[in-house]
């Protein structure tokens, strides 16, 4: 049988653990809800752009969509994933990579379809 070693926490860890916790739970609260005010944001100029608002143009808002896009992704790997505690380092490091190879593959792909033609 396994023994068991039951250990107390202080006062102090008691307080440190709690400070932590609610600090985690905070950042958790206030990157979700800038998501969603993302979120909302990209809704709301889609429909300007639907309504042919002046100004919102395709050429502004499908790269500032992209950039929101790009934005949450980050913001759900880093708080939502765990991915800024220690000891992630290797399944970061494997996101990673997989995102370049997939950027360089559409990358080699954007490339030769708009640069084959010119050659042939």
């Amino acid at each position: 049988m396994a023994e068991f070693e039951i250990y107390e926490k202080s006062p102090a860890e008691y307080n440190l653990i709690q400070r932590r916790a609610k600090r985690g739970m905070r950042s958790q609260v206030i990157m979700f809800s800038l998501m969603i005010f993302l979120t909302l944001i990209s809704f709301t100029m889609v429909t300007a752009f639907q309504a042919d608002v002046m100004g919102f143009s395709k050429y502004l808002v499908i790269p500032v969509l992209l950039l929101f896009a790009g934005i949450q992704v980050a913001l759900q790997l880093y708080y939502f994933m765990h991915m800024k505690e220690k000891e992630h380092g290797f399944a970061a490091m494997f996101i990673y990579v997989g995102a370049l190879i997939a950027f360089l593959t559409v990358l080699t792909f954007l490339t030769i379809v708009w640069w084959y033609p010119i050659y042939v």
